[in-house]
């Protein structure tokens, strides 16, 4: 069951793909959590970075579990990442082609791994039935001129967002009473009867 700490699971399971899957490309410690603002001095092929986090909309009032005792339901949330490529390289023309293909193996490894569930995820998700599926999120030259305008001393990269979703932070919180058993209707109906 996930708890507090699934955002970082959730990344942690994004991580391990991505290495798993560039190890040929790039070394694997090279792809991190990371934000751009922190890049330099780093030694960095590949920057995964969590930007905003929003409540997901269509899942907001999924009624209470009921397992024994009333659970709150889960706060399902949908994870705003921008994946971006960086090489040491410093022929300009060699450095955009190597940028290039780091992005191109990362987003082809998220979209034939666009569905994330079992082993492939980990911590508090690992052995969970949660599935979370990983969606190409189009960023308009607006919002990415934002993202990158507010990242001090760094110049616009090569950049591709995504959102992970729907990640279930789960509540833990049981309500206390007993479940209702009857509802207005059954009584109504017992009124007809008599």
């Amino acid at each position: 069951m996930a708890t507090d700490t699934v955002i970082a699971d959730v990344g942690d399971s994004l991580l391990k793909l991505l290495r798993e899957g560039m190890s040929d490309l790039v070394q694997p410690s090279s792809i991190v959590l990371l934000s751009p603002a922190d890049v330099e001095g780093q030694n960095v092929s590949l920057t995964l970075f969590l930007y905003y986090i929003a409540e997901n909309p269509h899942l907001k009032n999924n009624p209470s579990a009921y397992a024994g005792n009333w659970e709150h339901p889960p706060l399902a949330l949908d994870l705003y990442y921008m994946l971006t490529a960086y090489t040491s390289v410093q022929d300009i023309a060699q450095k955009s082609l190597e940028e290039q293909r780091v992005l191109g193996r990362a987003m082809r490894l998220l979209h034939t791994n666009s569905v994330l569930h079992g082993s492939r995820l980990q911590g508090s998700l690992r052995g969970a039935d949660d599935v979370l599926r990983v969606t190409m999120n189009p960023l308009a030259l607006t919002e990415m001129t934002s993202i990158w305008h507010a990242i001090p001393k760094q110049h616009y990269r090569p950049s591709v967002g995504y959102v992970v979703s729907p990640v279930l932070l789960r509540a833990g919180v049981e309500s206390e009473g007993p479940r209702v058993v009857s509802s207005l209707l059954a009584v109504g109906r017992k009124e007809a009867e008599a």
